[in-house]
């Protein structure tokens, strides 16, 4: 591996920092893929079909909503939740910027 030159942007470092801390989870992630295969889906179907506890699901989606990787929708007495794929993207550049890749 070559040697990267690293440095920070000290205005975007804390949101950095959440934002992979949110994505650092392994739930989390399960929670994304499954967001992904489903396009916008209701939070009700997150949790029945990953059969996680309602509580524990609104814990991470309230992360994942609160650093931009999920947007939500409320249509009725239901939440729909999508994939933010610029904020992912933008999630993808930094770490390929970080290891030299960009």
């Amino acid at each position: 591996m070559k040697k990267i030159k690293i440095s920070f942007n000290p205005v975007q470092l804390d949101y950095s920092c959440e934002l992979m801390r949110a994505l650092a989870h392994p739930l989390r992630l399960k929670i994304l893929e499954f967001i992904d295969k489903s396009g916008s889906v209701n939070v009700n179907k997150i949790y029945s079909n990953l059969k996680i506890e309602q509580s524990v699901t609104s814990q991470h989606l309230s992360i994942l909503r609160l650093t931009g990787v999920i947007a939500t929708e409320k249509v009725g007495k239901f939440v729909f939740c999508s994939i933010n794929y610029p904020c992912l993207e933008k999630a993808e550049i930094a770490v390929n910027r970080f290891l030299g890749k960009a």
